[in-house]
């Protein structure tokens, strides 16, 4: 269900701006299945009235009116220090179809633009769109893309650019600052409204707790853990986890300077505005705990409401701790699975470690090493594994997959067999940035035949898609550096 809290103090209706000269630059089919529209032989929306719509130039399509597009308020912790109130500032929520809620960004200004244009650019609304697509196929949850429409509007960022309109699709669009903003305002009775909401269409499980909104907060800790576990094991940085940007039901959200590792790089900063590295790769996991403390601290009013004060704050303390462990079962879980584990062992996490630190030191290709490394035989001289000529410490990785091996041995796990759950488990095709550059330059010369490309090999992220190898290899020396930054 669409964003149902009315009232000047949640959300204001905002239709969205015209652009002038609308044009398709990108268009999901996949995730137009959601909404049930249907598909032309052109593999765009066969109504096409629905460029205008993605557009934000008309509020109906054919089959579809949307009669209150809103911009809602929350608030929230931006690189650790409280901002107060933020909100949509170039989002507009146009309605809800299927139980997808449908969202312009990029649509204009809205009461909360703070000082913005509320515009979206070409380059960052095609790294959006490609990267939502890319995390739904490899199975992260996520908001949806649904299609990117641009115009030769200008709009100023660094340099001048063209505008565009990504839209998106979400079964919510909630986040940890709603829950912050009406915290802050102690407005207990909206928290209850948020929390009532996300219970009855996201957590039905928690109606029949003993605590309904303690156990609430302990599941969106728990889908959040998962998620960011999740990240981990793909080498995905977000670049900014700000409070506002992390879901209230565990979605990958509000894509911007986000990055893939290529070199492995355990303090690996993604996002060229993080000067301090606050949300690096390795620190991915205590930020997102860290938010879901500011969500304790909001949901604080709503534990007081059937408990005193001390045993409220108690209660949050002890569900809180319960976030590292859950990450921690998640993590652990994933990374036995990328390297062929199928049973526990004490000393398997020692093993991960060591790795990990190896191709730190070597700067290894992370998505590239983890594929290859199916093809590891349990009878091999290590002499022969390709892999090692990737480490400086040659002794060093020796000395790994020597114990590796001697690990898969003592499953007596078929080779075979293995390598197809390792491959199902380690991607081939990752959306890494010089590939995203590729089709941004193209797309800018009104060729949007990469981001089309682009698209259809990250949909079957663990095939092998001989046809387009070259994709899946780490980037050349001179395209290792690509920069991005919160204005992407």
């Amino acid at each position: 269900m669409a964003f149902t809290l009315s009232g000047d103090d949640a959300c204001q209706i905002t239709p969205p701006s015209p652009i002038p000269n609308p044009y398709w630059v990108a268009f999901s089919s996949s995730a137009a299945k959601l909404i049930g529209l249907e598909i032309g032989s052109n593999e765009l929306p066969a109504d096409a009235t629905w460029l205008e719509v993605c557009a934000g130039n008309a509020l109906s399509s054919t089959s579809h009116q949307f009669t209150q597009p809103l911009s809602t308020v929350y608030s929230g912790h931006q690189f650790g220090v409280w901002a107060g109130q933020l909100g949509d500032g170039r989002a507009i929520l146009l309605g809800e179809i299927q139980g997808q809620e449908l969202q312009l960004k990029g649509a204009g200004k809205t009461r909360y633009s703070r000082m913005g244009d509320g515009r979206a650019v070409l380059r960052s609304s095609i790294r959006e769109f490609l990267c939502s697509e890319a995390m739904y196929s490899l199975g992260i949850p996520t908001t949806r893309a649904l299609s990117v429409v641009g115009s030769e509007m200008p709009v100023r960022r660094e340099i001048m650019e063209t505008a565009a309109v990504c839209t998106r699709l979400a079964p919510s669009f909630l986040r940890i600052g709603h829950f912050e903003h009406f915290a802050s305002l102690q407005n207990t009775s909206r928290l209850a409204e948020l929390a009532n909401l996300l219970i009855q269409d996201h957590y039905s499980e928690c109606q029949n707790a003993s605590n309904p909104y303690l156990e609430l907060f302990k599941q969106i800790c728990q889908r959040n853990a998962k998620l960011v576990a999740q990240w981990q094991a793909v080498g995905f940085c977000h670049g900014v986890l700000n409070s506002d940007n992390i879901s209230a039901i565990g979605l990958t959200m509000d894509y911007g300077p986000f990055g893939f590792m290529d070199q492995f790089q355990i303090d690996h900063i993604c996002n060229h505005s993080d000067q301090g590295g606050r949300y690096a790769y390795h620190r991915q996991p205590q930020i997102m705990h860290w938010n879901m403390a500011c969500l304790a601290s909001a949901f604080l009013p709503l534990l007081e409401l059937s408990n005193d004060a001390s045993e409220a704050q108690s209660l949050l303390r002890e569900a809180l701790e319960e976030f590292p462990v859950a990450y921690a079962s998640a993590w652990q879980s994933l990374f036995r699975q990328k390297i062929g584990l199928m049973t526990e062992d004490d000393g398997d996490i020692r093993l991960i470690e060591r790795l990990l630190q190896a191709m730190h030191d070597s700067k290894v290709d992370f998505t590239y090493f983890f594929r290859q490394l199916s093809q590891t035989r349990q009878n091999q001289d290590i002499q022969t594994i390709c892999l090692r000529d990737h480490f400086i410490d040659r002794s060093s990785i020796d000395q790994w997959f020597s114990d590796y091996i001697n690990r898969l041995k003592s499953e007596n796990s078929d080779d075979g067999e293995r390598r197809k759950l390792m491959n199902a488990a380690n991607p081939k095709y990752i959306l890494r940035n010089h590939l995203a550059q590729a089709a941004i330059d193209k797309a800018k010369q009104h060729d949007f035949s990469e981001v089309k490309r682009l698209l259809e090999i990250l949909s079957r992220p663990y095939d092998e898609q001989p046809e387009y190898e070259t994709y899946a290899m780490p980037p050349p020396p001179d395209l290792e550096k690509v920069e991005v930054s919160c204005s992407s």
